[in-house]
Order: C-alpha cells, then sequence, then structure tokens
C-alpha cells in the first residue's frame, strides 16, 4: 500500500504527490469477433442521472493531524451518480487489448474481495475458468458478468488525470557507515493512530496521529523535527541508503526495494505515516524560482537537488510528512496495493476508492508518457494514495526498477475510465457515513 500511496510522481513533483520492467508486449488479435449490437437507444437517458460528486476533501492540518478523507455525509442510500452507463462499443480499443494479461490480477482483486459479497458470484466464476484461459474466453467472461459505467467528473466531463508510480531500488546497508548513513525507521513508540470509528462511525475514514504530551495528544513530529532529533527514533533503524533524496522518493512511492551491500536484497513497505499533509517539494522549486514547471519532474529535482547539496534539507523540510517503513517478505510479486494484494506492472492502478470500488476492473483509455500514443487496456483498481482524490483519476503502477521509475516520473496525461461491475452490484450508497457506495 503507497502511503500516498503508495505515493505519484508526476503530479506529486508539480502539487499533487506520489509518482524496471520494459512494458510486456499488448497482443493484438488478428480477427476480433465482432461484438453483438447494441439495443437502441444506447443511453441517451442514462439510467443514473450525471450529478456533481461531492468535492475532494481538504488537506488542512489539525490538531493532531488528521489523515485527508472524505467529508461526512447523511446516512441515506444515494446512486452513484458519477457513473454513466455504458456498452463495450464505446471503450476506445476494447478490441485491440490482450485482457488475458490481466487475469492473474483480476484473480488477485477476487482474492482482496472475498469477504465482499458483491463480488461473490463473478469471482466465483473467475475462479472457474480455466488456470490461464485465453483472451477471447477472458473478454466472453467479462462481457457476460460485468457491466461497463463510465465515470465521469462532477460537471458530467470525462477526463482526468493520469499519472504514474513504481517500486524504486535503492542501495543500502543495515548497518550505519560515512557512505551509508541516511536511515529508513520504523513507526517509533511514541506515534499514536487512533481510529475513531467505534465511537463514531461517520469518521471511520478519519484516524488521528499524534503523541502524548502530558495528558494530551498533540500533532506528532514533522520531517524537520523528525531529522532534528526531536523524535525517539533512534533503534528504529530498518537500514541506511546512501542517497537523501532516493530516500525521499521511495517516501513518496511507499514501497521499494534495497540492494544490500551483502548482496541480499532487502524489500519495504509503508508502516505508517506522521499524520502532516503532503506538501510538494516540486511546486516549493517553482514558487521560490528555482525551477520552471516543466522542469519539475522527478529528474529535475534530483538535478536541482545534486547542484545544490546545501539547500537539500530546506527542499526536503519543505514537505512536513514523512513516512516510516516495515521490512516486507522479499516475494517475486509486486509490492503490495491498498487492497491487500500484490500488484501488477502496468495492469494495476491506484484510485479514489470514493468513486471507484476497490478490486474492481477498469478500462483505461490514456496515452503513453509524453506521448499521444493510445494507452488503452484493462487494469486493476487495487491501490490508493494521498494524491489520488477525485472520480477520474488515476495512477498507473509501471513496476520495479529504472525503467519504470522513467517512465512513471514522465506520465502525466490526460486520461478516461470505465468501472466494469458485476451486472447485479448494489447501485445505491449504502454507507452514508464515509461516502464510499458500494464499498465493504
Amino acid at each position: 500500500m503507497r502511503w500516498f500511496y503508495p505515493v505519484v510522481l508526476v503530479s506529486l513533483l508539480v502539487g499533487c504527490a506520489r509518482v524496471g520492467v520494459l512494458p510486456p508486449s499488448v497482443q493484438t488479435e488478428p480477427t476480433p469477433e465482432p461484438l453483438p449490437t447494441p439495443p437502441e437507444p444506447v443511453f441517451e437517458k442514462p439510467a443514473i442521472p450525471v450529478q456533481p460528486a461531492p468535492a475532494a476533501p481538504s488537506a488542512t492540518p489539525v490538531a493532531p493531524s488528521v489523515e485527508p478523507a472524505p467529508e461526512p455525509v447523511k446516512p441515506t442510500a444515494t446512486p452513484m451518480n458519477w457513473l454513466r452507463l455504458a456498452t463495450w462499443e464505446q471503450l476506445p480499443g476494447w478490441l485491440n487489448d490482450d485482457p488475458a494479461q490481466a487475469w492473474a490480477a483480476l484473480l488477485q482483486s477476487c482474492a482482496g474481495l472475498r469477504a465482499n459479497g458483491a463480488w461473490s458470484g463473478v469471482c466465483q466464476a473467475a475462479n472457474a475458468m480455466p488456470a490461464q484461459p485465453d483472451t477471447h474466453a477472458v473478454r466472453a467472461f467479462l462481457q457476460t458478468a460485468f457491466q461497463p459505467w463510465q465515470v465521469l467528473q462532477p460537471d458530467g466531463s470525462q477526463e482526468g488525470l493520469v499519472t504514474g508510480y513504481y517500486e524504486p531500488l535503492l542501495r543500502g546497508s543495515r548497518s550505519f557507515s560515512h557512505k551509508y548513513r541516511y536511515p529508513l525507521y520504523a513507526a517509533p513508540d511514541d506515534l499514536l493512530v487512533v481510529d475513531l470509528s467505534a465511537l463514531y462511525p461517520e469518521l471511520k475514514s478519519l484516524r488521528l496521529r499524534g503523541r502524548l504530551q502530558g495528558n494530551k495528544v498533540v500533532p506528532y513530529w514533522s520531517r524537520e523535527e523528525i531529522e532534528g532529533g526531536a523524535a525517539p527514533v533512534r533503534g528504529k533503524e530498518l537500514a541506511w541508503v546512501d542517497d537523501p533524496v532516493e530516500l525521499f522518493f521511495l517516501q513518496v512511492q511507499g514501497s521499494g526495494r534495497i540492494q544490500l551491500d551483502n548482496g541480499q536484497m532487502m524489500r519495504v513497505g509503508y508502516g505508517e505515516q506522521n499524520g502532516h499533509p503532503y506538501r510538494s517539494i516540486g511546486k516549493w522549486l517553482v514558487d521560490n524560482g528555482e525551477l520552471t514547471l516543466d522542469k519539475a519532474s522527478m529528474q529535475g529535482i534530483k538535478d536541482w537537488a545534486r547542484r545544490n547539496p546545501e539547500r537539500l534539507p530546506a527542499l526536503l523540510n519543505a514537505n512536513p510528512s514523512y513516512v516510516f517503513f516495515r521490512e516486507l517478505n522479499n516475494h517475486g510479486a509486486g509490492p503490495f496495493g491498498a487492497l491487500g494484494v500484490p500488484i501488477t506492472p502496468e495492469r494495476s492502478i491506484a484510485v479514489d476508492p470514493r468513486y471507484i470500488p476497490l478490486g474492481a476492473p477498469v478500462w483505461l483509455a490514456t496515452t503513453r508518457p509524453n506521448s499521444s500514443e493510445p494507452m488503452n487496456r484493462l487494469v486493476l483498481a487495487q491501490d490508493t494514495g494521498g494524491a489520488i482524490r477525485g472520480n477520474v483519476r488515476a495512477d498507473f503502477f509501471w513496476g520495479f526498477g529504472e525503467e519504470a521509475g522513467k517512465l512513471a516520473g514522465a506520465m502525466k496525461q490526460k486520461g478516461r475510465m470505465w468501472v466494469l461491475l458485476p451486472k447485479d452490484y448494489p447501485m445505491t450508497n449504502q454507507n452514508g457515513a464515509n461516502g464510499k457506495v458500494g464499498l465493504k
């Protein structure tokens, strides 16, 4: 799970937050089967009216710091009014993608949704399929089991922002040395994380993070204070790395790998966060006249930092948010997303779960980084992020390593999205308190 998470590089860099493997080839069917003619009319009057969705919550901190979450609403059943009924023919490039490449990711979603009754039927059917169904079988399954719904912005428009993230590789050691002197910390013992839902169900999406000062709970230490020694983090070091800028971006991504000096590979993931809101260091550089907006990319920030080492603390401390880590099993799969399952390179995205249910298949229509080349494919909504706010908003997981980082860092594209929901999916908001429609 990214803290922001898992956390979008380009959007992070220019004011939003968060953001290898080469992209796997996307097979194209030589003679795709025609789809059945859709019934008329083609949803001139959508079954669910388009109305403005709730505005994204403010990230303004309170004392103690509160993790951003949707504003409470009255517990009434309301339609998912940011979705418009669609047909398969309306999905750009639907017959050109190979959905079989997303099949393993879909089964991972089912593993994460096993306690959710709204998905039990389609997941049982998916698990009854052959272990590696072919392209035609997967497409037929999707068209039989799911209904596509186009995701709309509050004003009824279709386009939103698609950014990218990845799993970085750092160099480090389990021991401090002159070369490896920048620590990754586990969560300190004095960090309080208070779940308010037991007393206030309408606040189930809020968590208070702070520390005790006498008999009061006050905000936890900021990044600058933690780096300055105020927090009791001595003894909480998981590893030391050789580059403070790479460590900063590891915190933004929320998970990564460390190539240790003894030859072993260490894997780390998000453990906790100090509760302070994320502030973009790319925006800080732009506001201070250090970089132009078009240069405020991940690489642009790294280049500036290496040219200005004496000003690096001021740059990093412009973001008071601080992420603590935990060591993970070094398995072969991708990092774990917010759904609690491994995410898949180029087939997983982070979304705002107020508008797109976690685990759902999504048809993403966008373009490749810094390009007009179409990138239309089936992906799974398996992660979230602090900067991923809004209806038509996605953070595309590119995978692991340097090449994935370059693609993630360059990705800031326009895109459209269609969520695929089971045909018997409950299309009302019964949760009320948190505004998450259809999520259990």
